[in-house]
C-alpha cells in the first residue's frame, strides 16, 4: 500500500512522458518518512471520452488508496505533494485533481508472488 492511480485525457501522452510522471510520483512517496517503496504502486491511464467545465479541455486525476488509519494530516500532506508534482510536470492540463481513499484493512486481499 499506497496505490496510486492516475486518469488523464487521452492525448496528454503526446506532449508529455506518462512513464516520467509514474516514476516521479513513485520517488516522491517512497521517501522513507510514510510508506516503503516495495509497498507502492503508481500507474496510468488515459480516458478516451471525456468534458470538464474548464479550458483547456485536459484532466488529470489522482486517486490515492490509503490503508486506513492514517490521519488527516498526512493524508492532506500526500495529497499536496502529488498535486504539486503533477503541477510540476504537466503545467499546461487545464483540470489536475487528487483525492484519497481509504481501504479497510480487514478486507483488502493481496497475493505476491
Amino acid at each position: 500500500m499506497p496505490h496510486l492511480s492516475i486518469e488523464f485525457s487521452e492525448g496528454l501522452e503526446r506532449n508529455y512522458d506518462m512513464q516520467l510522471v509514474c516514476e516521479t510520483l513513485f520517488t516522491e512517496l517512497s521517501d522513507g518518512t510514510v510508506f516503503e517503496a516495495a509497498d507502492i504502486k503508481v500507474r496510468a491511464k488515459p480516458v478516451a471520452y471525456f468534458y470538464i467545465g474548464t479550458n483547456p479541455q485536459t484532466f488529470v486525476h489522482a486517486t490515492l488508496l490509503l490503508m486506513e488509519g492514517r490521519d488527516e494530516a498526512t493524508r492532506t500532506t500526500l495529497n499536496r505533494t502529488i498535486i504539486e508534482t503533477l503541477r510540476e510536470l504537466l503545467p499546461d492540463v487545464g483540470s489536475i485533481t487528487v483525492q484519497d481513499l481509504e481501504i479497510a484493512r480487514a478486507t483488502y486481499l493481496k497475493n505476491l508472488a
